[in-house]
């Protein structure tokens, strides 16, 4: 069976909009999303980077974060899927002024579901891989 969207690609971003930490915040933005599929980036700022001048890893964990909640609800009627389970390692740092961060559902279950979010800036520099672990509340 074919799991479909029950909403456009913008109707996903008024939905995530309330997930402020990380658009008002750390300024996540939403560039894509499907059925457990997501794209999200961030234009690095100041603010993003730590006392060495690289980005902050808590910046790539919370874009990787968000990209991977568009993925595992965007297409839902509700957001109802809810991260239990995460873990990210750092590759380099990033060279450019944005991070792009692509999540996938890797195994996607009725309560448990399985994702990667690969993080690259616009250069290609592959920054960052992020695993994470879902639960949907309602079934």
């Amino acid at each position: 069976m074919e799991i479909k969207s029950v909403h456009t690609l913008e109707e996903i971003r008024e939905i995530f909009k309330n997930d402020r930490f990380a658009t008002e915040a750390a300024g996540a933005v939403i560039v894509d999303a499907g059925v457990c599929y997501a794209k999200c980036e961030i234009d690095l700022k100041p603010v993003h980077y730590n006392a060495a001048g690289i980005v902050m890893g808590g910046a790539m964990f919370t874009l990787a974060d968000f990209c991977m909640a568009v993925a595992a609800n965007g297409y839902r009627e509700k957001p109802d899927t809810i991260s239990i389970d995460a873990n990210m390692y750092y590759v380099k740092p990033a060279k450019g002024k944005k991070l792009i961060a692509e999540a996938k559902c890797v195994k996607p279950g009725r309560t448990l579901s399985f994702y990667e979010v690969d993080i690259t800036d616009e250069l290609g520099t592959d920054v960052a891989h992020f695993t994470g672990k879902t639960f949907t509340v309602s079934k």
